[in-house]
């Protein structure tokens, strides 16, 4: 490419479901505008999930902007794989402009413009809309004796499947969506125990992704303004699909209190028990993968960028989307970066002078 080339109004940095609900709107705006996505291809981080995942709703509130999700063979929620076929199809579909792969390793002022560093060389764009997600920084935290522990540990974004964990001792660690999941999965072919620092909670069976956007557009709403707040943990903490159900009717679900240590040999709680266990799986959830905007020192004492909206409160030309809540309502779903993006978009071309088409 050549100078002149490298030259951009918006720049994307990630190819996944929030840089491509991103592209879309750009596309529509007619904004001069490059994505740039550190995977060798399609998909974002949905390239690697265990197959066996299930997303929380149906394909038909489960879709990015301007094209539906088409159902997975013979319904029910779509898998991992569904849903890199679906993002493969949408970026072609609309031609968005994506160079990859290509690494983003720092984000700094230069001058009217943002420099972006890459391990293909710099470009300069007006604006900057930071989309890398979490699924780079998983997250596990520390427990005395982790480092005399004999056995297997890995984190979710480590989970291929229950083969090579058949006929073991698993422990899985973590309250969420993702470790219910694995657990129904390993449950079956592996003995197994789950613990979590409070006892998890299935939702309703009727209550789906669905709901639960609803509900984080509403506690949106209500921190802005300064109202209470509905929250979802009233309602549960995992969403019941179709595996997670049968593991439940199985007897398979009930959660131990989380261990205070761990041993050579497995773990041990505070008082005295013990379980020994061939292999450990952290289901503890991502942080934010923020570190190519380190050179701005934007971010607050909680590790966060302070936005308005998506965009950075210390640096105008930033936006940053598909983080989760704090970045928009459920920003880290497919629907919610679409609806989060719609809004950010105008502002960015607007404030770029670029008569929006949307």
């Amino acid at each position: 490419m050549t100078a002149a080339e490298r030259s951009v109004d918006v720049l994307v940095i990630g190819g996944g479901q929030a840089g491509l609900a991103a592209g879309y709107y750009l596309r529509r705006a007619k904004a001069d505008f490059v994505i740039l996505d550190a995977q060798e291809a399609p998909g974002g981080a949905w390239r690697h999930f265990w197959p066996s995942l299930r997303l929380f709703s149906p394909a038909q509130y489960s879709s990015l902007p301007g094209r539906m999700m088409p159902p997975p063979p013979g319904g029910g929620y779509p898998s991992a794989a569904d849903t890199i076929a679906y993002l493969t199809d949408y970026e072609q579909r609309y031609q968005l402009p994506i160079v990859r792969p290509t690494a983003v390793h720092a984000v700094r002022r230069g001058q009217g413009r943002l420099m972006v560093e890459t391990h293909r060389g710099t470009w300069a764009s007006r604006t900057v809309i930071s989309a890398t997600g979490t699924w780079s920084r998983p997250y596990i935290p520390h427990y005395p004796g982790m480092g005399d522990y004999r056995g297997r540990q890995l984190h979710t974004v480590g989970y291929r499947g229950p083969e090579s964990l058949a006929g073991l001792r698993v422990i899985v660690v973590g309250g969420g969506n993702s470790a219910a999941q694995i657990l129904a999965e390993l449950s079956t072919v592996a003995d197994t125990t789950w613990v979590s620092l409070r006892p998890p909670r299935l939702l309703p069976d009727e209550v789906d992704g669905r709901a639960l956007f609803d509900l984080a557009t509403r506690r949106h709403n209500a921190a802005r303004t300064g109202q209470d707040a509905p929250s979802i943990a009233d309602l549960g903490d995992i969403v019941a699909v179709p595996p997670v159900r049968d593991a439940r009717e199985r007897g398979a679900l009930k959660a131990e209190p989380m261990f205070a240590r761990l041993t050579p040999e497995g773990v041990a709680w505070s008082d005295g028990t013990t379980l020994a266990a061939d292999a450990i799986i952290w289901c503890t959830g991502f942080r934010p993968a923020l570190g190519h905007l380190a050179p701005l020192r934007l971010r607050g004492p909680d590790g966060l960028i302070p936005t308005d909206g998506t965009r950075a409160t210390g640096e105008s030309r930033l936006h940053l989307l598909g983080y989760g809540d704090w970045t928009g309502p459920a920003s880290a779903t497919l629907i919610g970066a679409g609806r989060t993006a719609k809004q950010a978009v105008p502002e960015i071309v607007a404030s770029l002078g670029i008569s929006s088409k949307q």
